[in-house]
Order: C-alpha cells, then sequence, then structure tokens
C-alpha cells in the first residue's frame, strides 16, 4: 500500500525552476534513497512531502492517519536540555503518566463511594500507558543514545552543541518518535563509523517506512531498496540499492544514447531521401508531381516525429589533480611513543606511526579518540606532552582541515581572493582554473561565507592542486562533498605520486583508495579493525 505519492510537483525558488514535474510513489516499509547533484532539489522535495513548503503546482499526498518524521540537517532547541528534547518523542506517555500522578493525589482523598470508579480509571489509564510504550521510556532512550554516541550529552543544555552534536541529538529524536513515514536529510553526516553501523542496522529493522538523502555510498549500499533519483527537475526510480543503481543508470543511459544515435541516423537519411526526391522531380521533363507528393509526405512524417534529446552522459564534475613535482625521501612523516592528555582524558597514550614515500595511510575510530589531534601533532601544529615526530627529507605537505574557512576574516573574502593567495595567476587564468572546480561567472565574487560546506571543500582542494604538494593530508575531506565530487576525490587520491594521510569515516573511501589503515581508541593506535567488513 502506498504512504506517499507525489503528483506532477513543480517548484520554482527565485525564478530557478528545481523541480520540473515529479511523479513518484512510496510503499509502507519501503527504504528509499533520494539522490541527486549538490542543487538538484533534494531538501527541496523533502520541505514539500513534510508539509513546511507548498508546490507550486501538483500535489504530494500522504496516506491517511500516517505520520511524518523529519530530520533536518540543524534542528532548533528551545532552551532545553538534551535529555528534555529528547523526551518530546514520548508526549503522549508524558501527557498519560501526568494523567497517573494526579489521579494518584485524588485517590488519595476521594470519598468511598468514589473509589471503584476512580480505580477503574485508573487502571485504564496504566493500560493505556503500558501499550503506549511509557515503560521503556529509559530503555528507548538508553539504547539510541548509546547507538548514536550521544550519552554524555544528555544533560548538556541543546543549545550549547556543536552542529554535529545538534544533528545527531535531532537524529536520536526521529528515532525515538518512530513516524510512520520518517524523512531522514544527511543522517550520516558527523557519525563515525561504529555509529553508522548501529544506524544502518536499525534503519534494516526498522517497521516504518523511510525516505533517506545521503551520500555515504556504502550507507545506501545496506540500507536501501530503492533509489528515487533527481535529475533536471525530474524523478526517476530505480529498483535495488546504490550499487544497482549505478549499473542500471549506466545501462539506461547506453540504451538512451544508443535510441538516439539511432535516430539521428534515421533522421538524417529521411532528410537526404527528402533532398534527392525533390531534385529528381524538378530535373524530370515535366516536373514530377508524385516524387513531389512522396518528399512532402516524408516532411510531414519527419516533423510528426517525436524527438529524442541527446542524453546527458554525466554530471559537471571538478577537474582535481594533485600533480606531485618533487620527490620526498624514502621516510616521510612518523612519531614514535606520542602521548598527549587534554581535560584529564588521555587521548593518545605513547603511539608509533611511522609513514613512508608513496604510502595511503588512513587513521579510523569514534568521534573524539583524537585522530584529528595526532594528525596536528604530526605535521607539528600541536606539540605532544611526550614523545618526538619526525619530517622526513623535502616535504612539500598539502593539508585539508575539517574546519574549512571558519574564522570571520576568511568567511569576509572573495572566493577568486582565497583562490589567488597561493595561485600566481592573472585574474581570467584563476576564473579559467576556478571553473575545473565549477566556479562559473560571477561565482568567483561570491563571499566564502555565503558558499555550502561542499563549495568549501572544493575551494580547499583547488587552492591544494595549485601548490603542487607531494604529501597530501586529509581530515574527513568527503564530509561536505556530494558523490560525484567524492568519486573525483577518488580518482585523484589513488592517481597522486605522492603519499597521503587522512582522518576518515567514510568506508567507500577507506576501501577504494587506502591500503594502511589504522583504528585509534582509548589513546591505542591498532593496525586494522577488521576492515573485511567494508568489502562487498
Amino acid at each position: 500500500m502506498m504512504i506517499c505519492h507525489a503528483d506532477h510537483i513543480h517548484k520554482n525558488i527565485a525564478g530557478n525552476e528545481i523541480l520540473r514535474d515529479v511523479c513518484f510513489s512510496v510503499n509502507d516499509r519501503e527504504k528509499v534513497a533520494l539522490v541527486g547533484a549538490n542543487g538538484s532539489g533534494k531538501t527541496t522535495l523533502l520541505n514539500l512531502i513534510a508539509g513546511r513548503d507548498v508546490a507550486d503546482r501538483g500535489a504530494v499526498a500522504i496516506k491517511n492517519g500516517a505520520t511524518v518524521g523529519y530530520l533536518q540537517q540543524l534542528p532548533n532547541g528551545d532552551g532545553q536540555s538534551v535529555r528534555q528534547f529528547l523526551m518530546k518523542a514520548f508526549a503522549d506517555c508524558l501527557s498519560i503518566e501526568k494523567k497517573v500522578k494526579e489521579l494518584e493525589q485524588m485517590l488519595a482523598r476521594c470519598l468511598p463511594n468514589q473509589l471503584k470508579r476512580m480505580l477503574d480509571r485508573y487502571a485504564r489509564l496504566q493500560d493505556e500507558f503500558q501499550k503506549s510504550g511509557g515503560y521503556e521510556m529509559e530503555y528507548k532512550m538508553d539504547q539510541i543514545a548509546g547507538g548514536l554516541g550521544i550519552q554524555e550529552l544528555l544533560d548538556h543544555p541543546f543549545d550549547s552543541l556543536s552542529g554535529g552534536e545538534r544533528t545527531k541529538v535531532g537524529l536520536a529524536l526521529q528515532l525515538l518518535s518512530e513516524p510512520d513515514f520518517l524523512l531522514l536529510d544527511e543522517p550520516t553526516n558527523h557519525l563515525d563509523i561504529i555509529s553508522l553501523e548501529w544506524l544502518e542496522s536499525f534503519i534494516r529493522q526498522y517497521k516504518g517506512t523511510i525516505l533517506l538523502v545521503s551520500h555515504d555510498r556504502f550507507f545506501l549500499d545496506r540500507t536501501v531498496s530503492k533509489v528515487l533519483e533527481l535529475d533536471a527537475g525530474v524523478a526517476v526510480c530505480y529498483t535495488g540499492n546504490y550499487s544497482s543503481y549505478v549499473k542500471e543508470k549506466q545501462k539506461r543511459l547506453m540504451l538512451a544514447f544508443a535510441a538516439y544515435t539511432d535516430q539521428q541516423k534515421k533522421i538524417k537519411k529521411m532528410k537526404e531521401t527528402i533532398k534527392r526526391l525533390k531534385e529528381w522531380a524538378n530535373q524530370a521533363k515535366p516536373p514530377n508531381a508524385g516524387m513531389h507528393r512522396r518528399a512532402k509526405s516524408m516532411e510531414k512524417a519527419l516533423d510528426r516525429m517525436e524527438r529524442l534529446k541527446r542524453p546527458k552522459m554525466g554530471q559537471d564534475q571538478m577537474a582535481l589533480d594533485f600533480a606531485a613535482n618533487t620527490r620526498t625521501g624514502d621516510r616521510v612523516l612518523s612519531c614514535r611513543n606520542l602521548s598527549i592528555a587534554y581535560h584529564g582524558v588521555q587521548l593518545l597514550d605513547h603511539v608509533s606511526l611511522a609513514i613512508r614515500y608513496h604510502e595511503r595511510v588512513a587513521i579510523c575510530g569514534p568521534n573524539g579518540s583524537g585522530k584529528t589531534t595526532l594528525i596536528h601533532c604530526m605535521l607539528g601544529k600541536r606539540k605532544a606532552d611526550e614523545g618526538e615526530v619526525r619530517h622526513g627529507t623535502n616535504l612539500n605537505i598539502g593539508f585539508l582541515s575539517q574546519h574549512v574557512f571558519e574564522s570571520k576574516d576568511e568567511r569576509d573574502r572573495r572566493v577568486i581572493d582565497v583562490f589567488r593567495e597561493h595561485a600566481r595567476l592573472t585574474e581570467g587564468e584563476a576564473r579559467h582554473e576556478l571553473a575545473k572546480f565549477m566556479f562559473y561567472g560571477s561565482d568567483v565574487f561570491r563571499k566564502i561565507g555565503t558558499l555550502s560546506g561542499g563549495e568549501r571543500v572544493r575551494i580547499r582542494l583547488a587552492d591544494l592542486m595549485m601548490k603542487k604538494i607531494n604529501v597530501l593530508v586529509l581530515d574527513e575531506p568527503t564530509n561536505h562533498l556530494d558523490i560525484d565530487s567524492r568519486e573525483v576525490l577518488e580518482e585523484a587520491v589513488n592517481q597522486f605520486s605522492g603519499t597521503v594521510l587522512a582522518v576518515s569515516h567514510d568506508r567507500y573511501f577507506l576501501t577504494n583508495c587506502f591500503n594502511e589503515i589504522y583504528w585509534l581508541q582509548n589513546g591505542h593506535l591498532n593496525k586494522e579493525r577488521h576492515f573485511s567488513q567494508f568489502d562487498h
């Protein structure tokens, strides 16, 4: 049975046609991915389904009585603690519990002739409380808070949380609410690998329907059985997980291109025939009327023909190439017995690591385990309490931080000015290079503060490409990139002739680009953490 149906949805925003003619259906208990390039209208469509916006034309129908939950990318709090914020999921249970407590006080002072009636009401409320899950509230909260790694945040003020922490708490609220139809916009952002695996399991077991947006290909492969792609303002449906979608899309594209090519050949042949018929008719003495009629008939058939559009074989992608022009020594970066404590927590406990020329080394681990701290120590950006760090010879290090352009001074600068700071190019040359990273026309004059997270990462990648680095250090590089940009980054890393050190939770990126993977937890760095589980 259908839970959601979109009927010819049209939506314009600021004069731009975002959704042109969107039609699709989602059935009960389906797990569906909504994919598409950045700016294709995914969040706009989720807002329409959730009733937070209205389509210009068309309509979205939700099954009668179905509850809809929506995880926005940054939920808002109302001065509550995280625990109070999450308790909103149990509003019905809490309302019944309040009635039970009020009735208990009334029972203590009621008259004998009222006792039976009030006891019957008390029993009904207790039964209602049990059926609504009232006795499981704390268990469910502990289970989901534990799975998402937010137990330590429960007593913190919601407004004091970082953007990533707010997203995780907002996700916990929706999971606790258990709506019939759950909309998730980038639920995997800011989750570590442990939390990702837990969320995958939760979604597979979820009894309701889920429509989610995510750029995590591994996550999509493990959770969904249907993919809706937004492309050029319309929705195209594919059956299967993300990998199946990629194969089927390529197959459809090849068939569509073959059909387009065949039609173009047919059109060309018909035009040549029409031309010849007219020439022969005119050369005849007298002119041949029959040939003229045949030519006219073919012209009418050509006009009636429904012309196929030339299929677009790929999206615009950034042209990324980390071309190292110098070679480092065999020993690149190393640390020995590094120890560092932060607020009484031992982040690194006698950690040792040696990275050699052309190695691909990745560091994984839970959020807050010290991965970024380790990288900063190895780069000399932070001093350890104990231990030593050594740099090899002839290093030209390029570092991509997960915190891109966060200072006010940086946010107020223009894209082209930031890019030209290290790239000694004329304005025309700089604009040409920025176009390779999908900054076209007036985009280069936008202020950094107006850019999305993905656009900021693209600027930093463009900057790194111009520096001719031979050591690439990446801290959560895929966090804000769409799938096409992630694939370009993977190809650039694989083709890079230098050395790569990265921190990432993106399992697709890890398995495709790195042959040395370490797990950092409780201050200790260990080789691999049964990463065979990432294999397809």
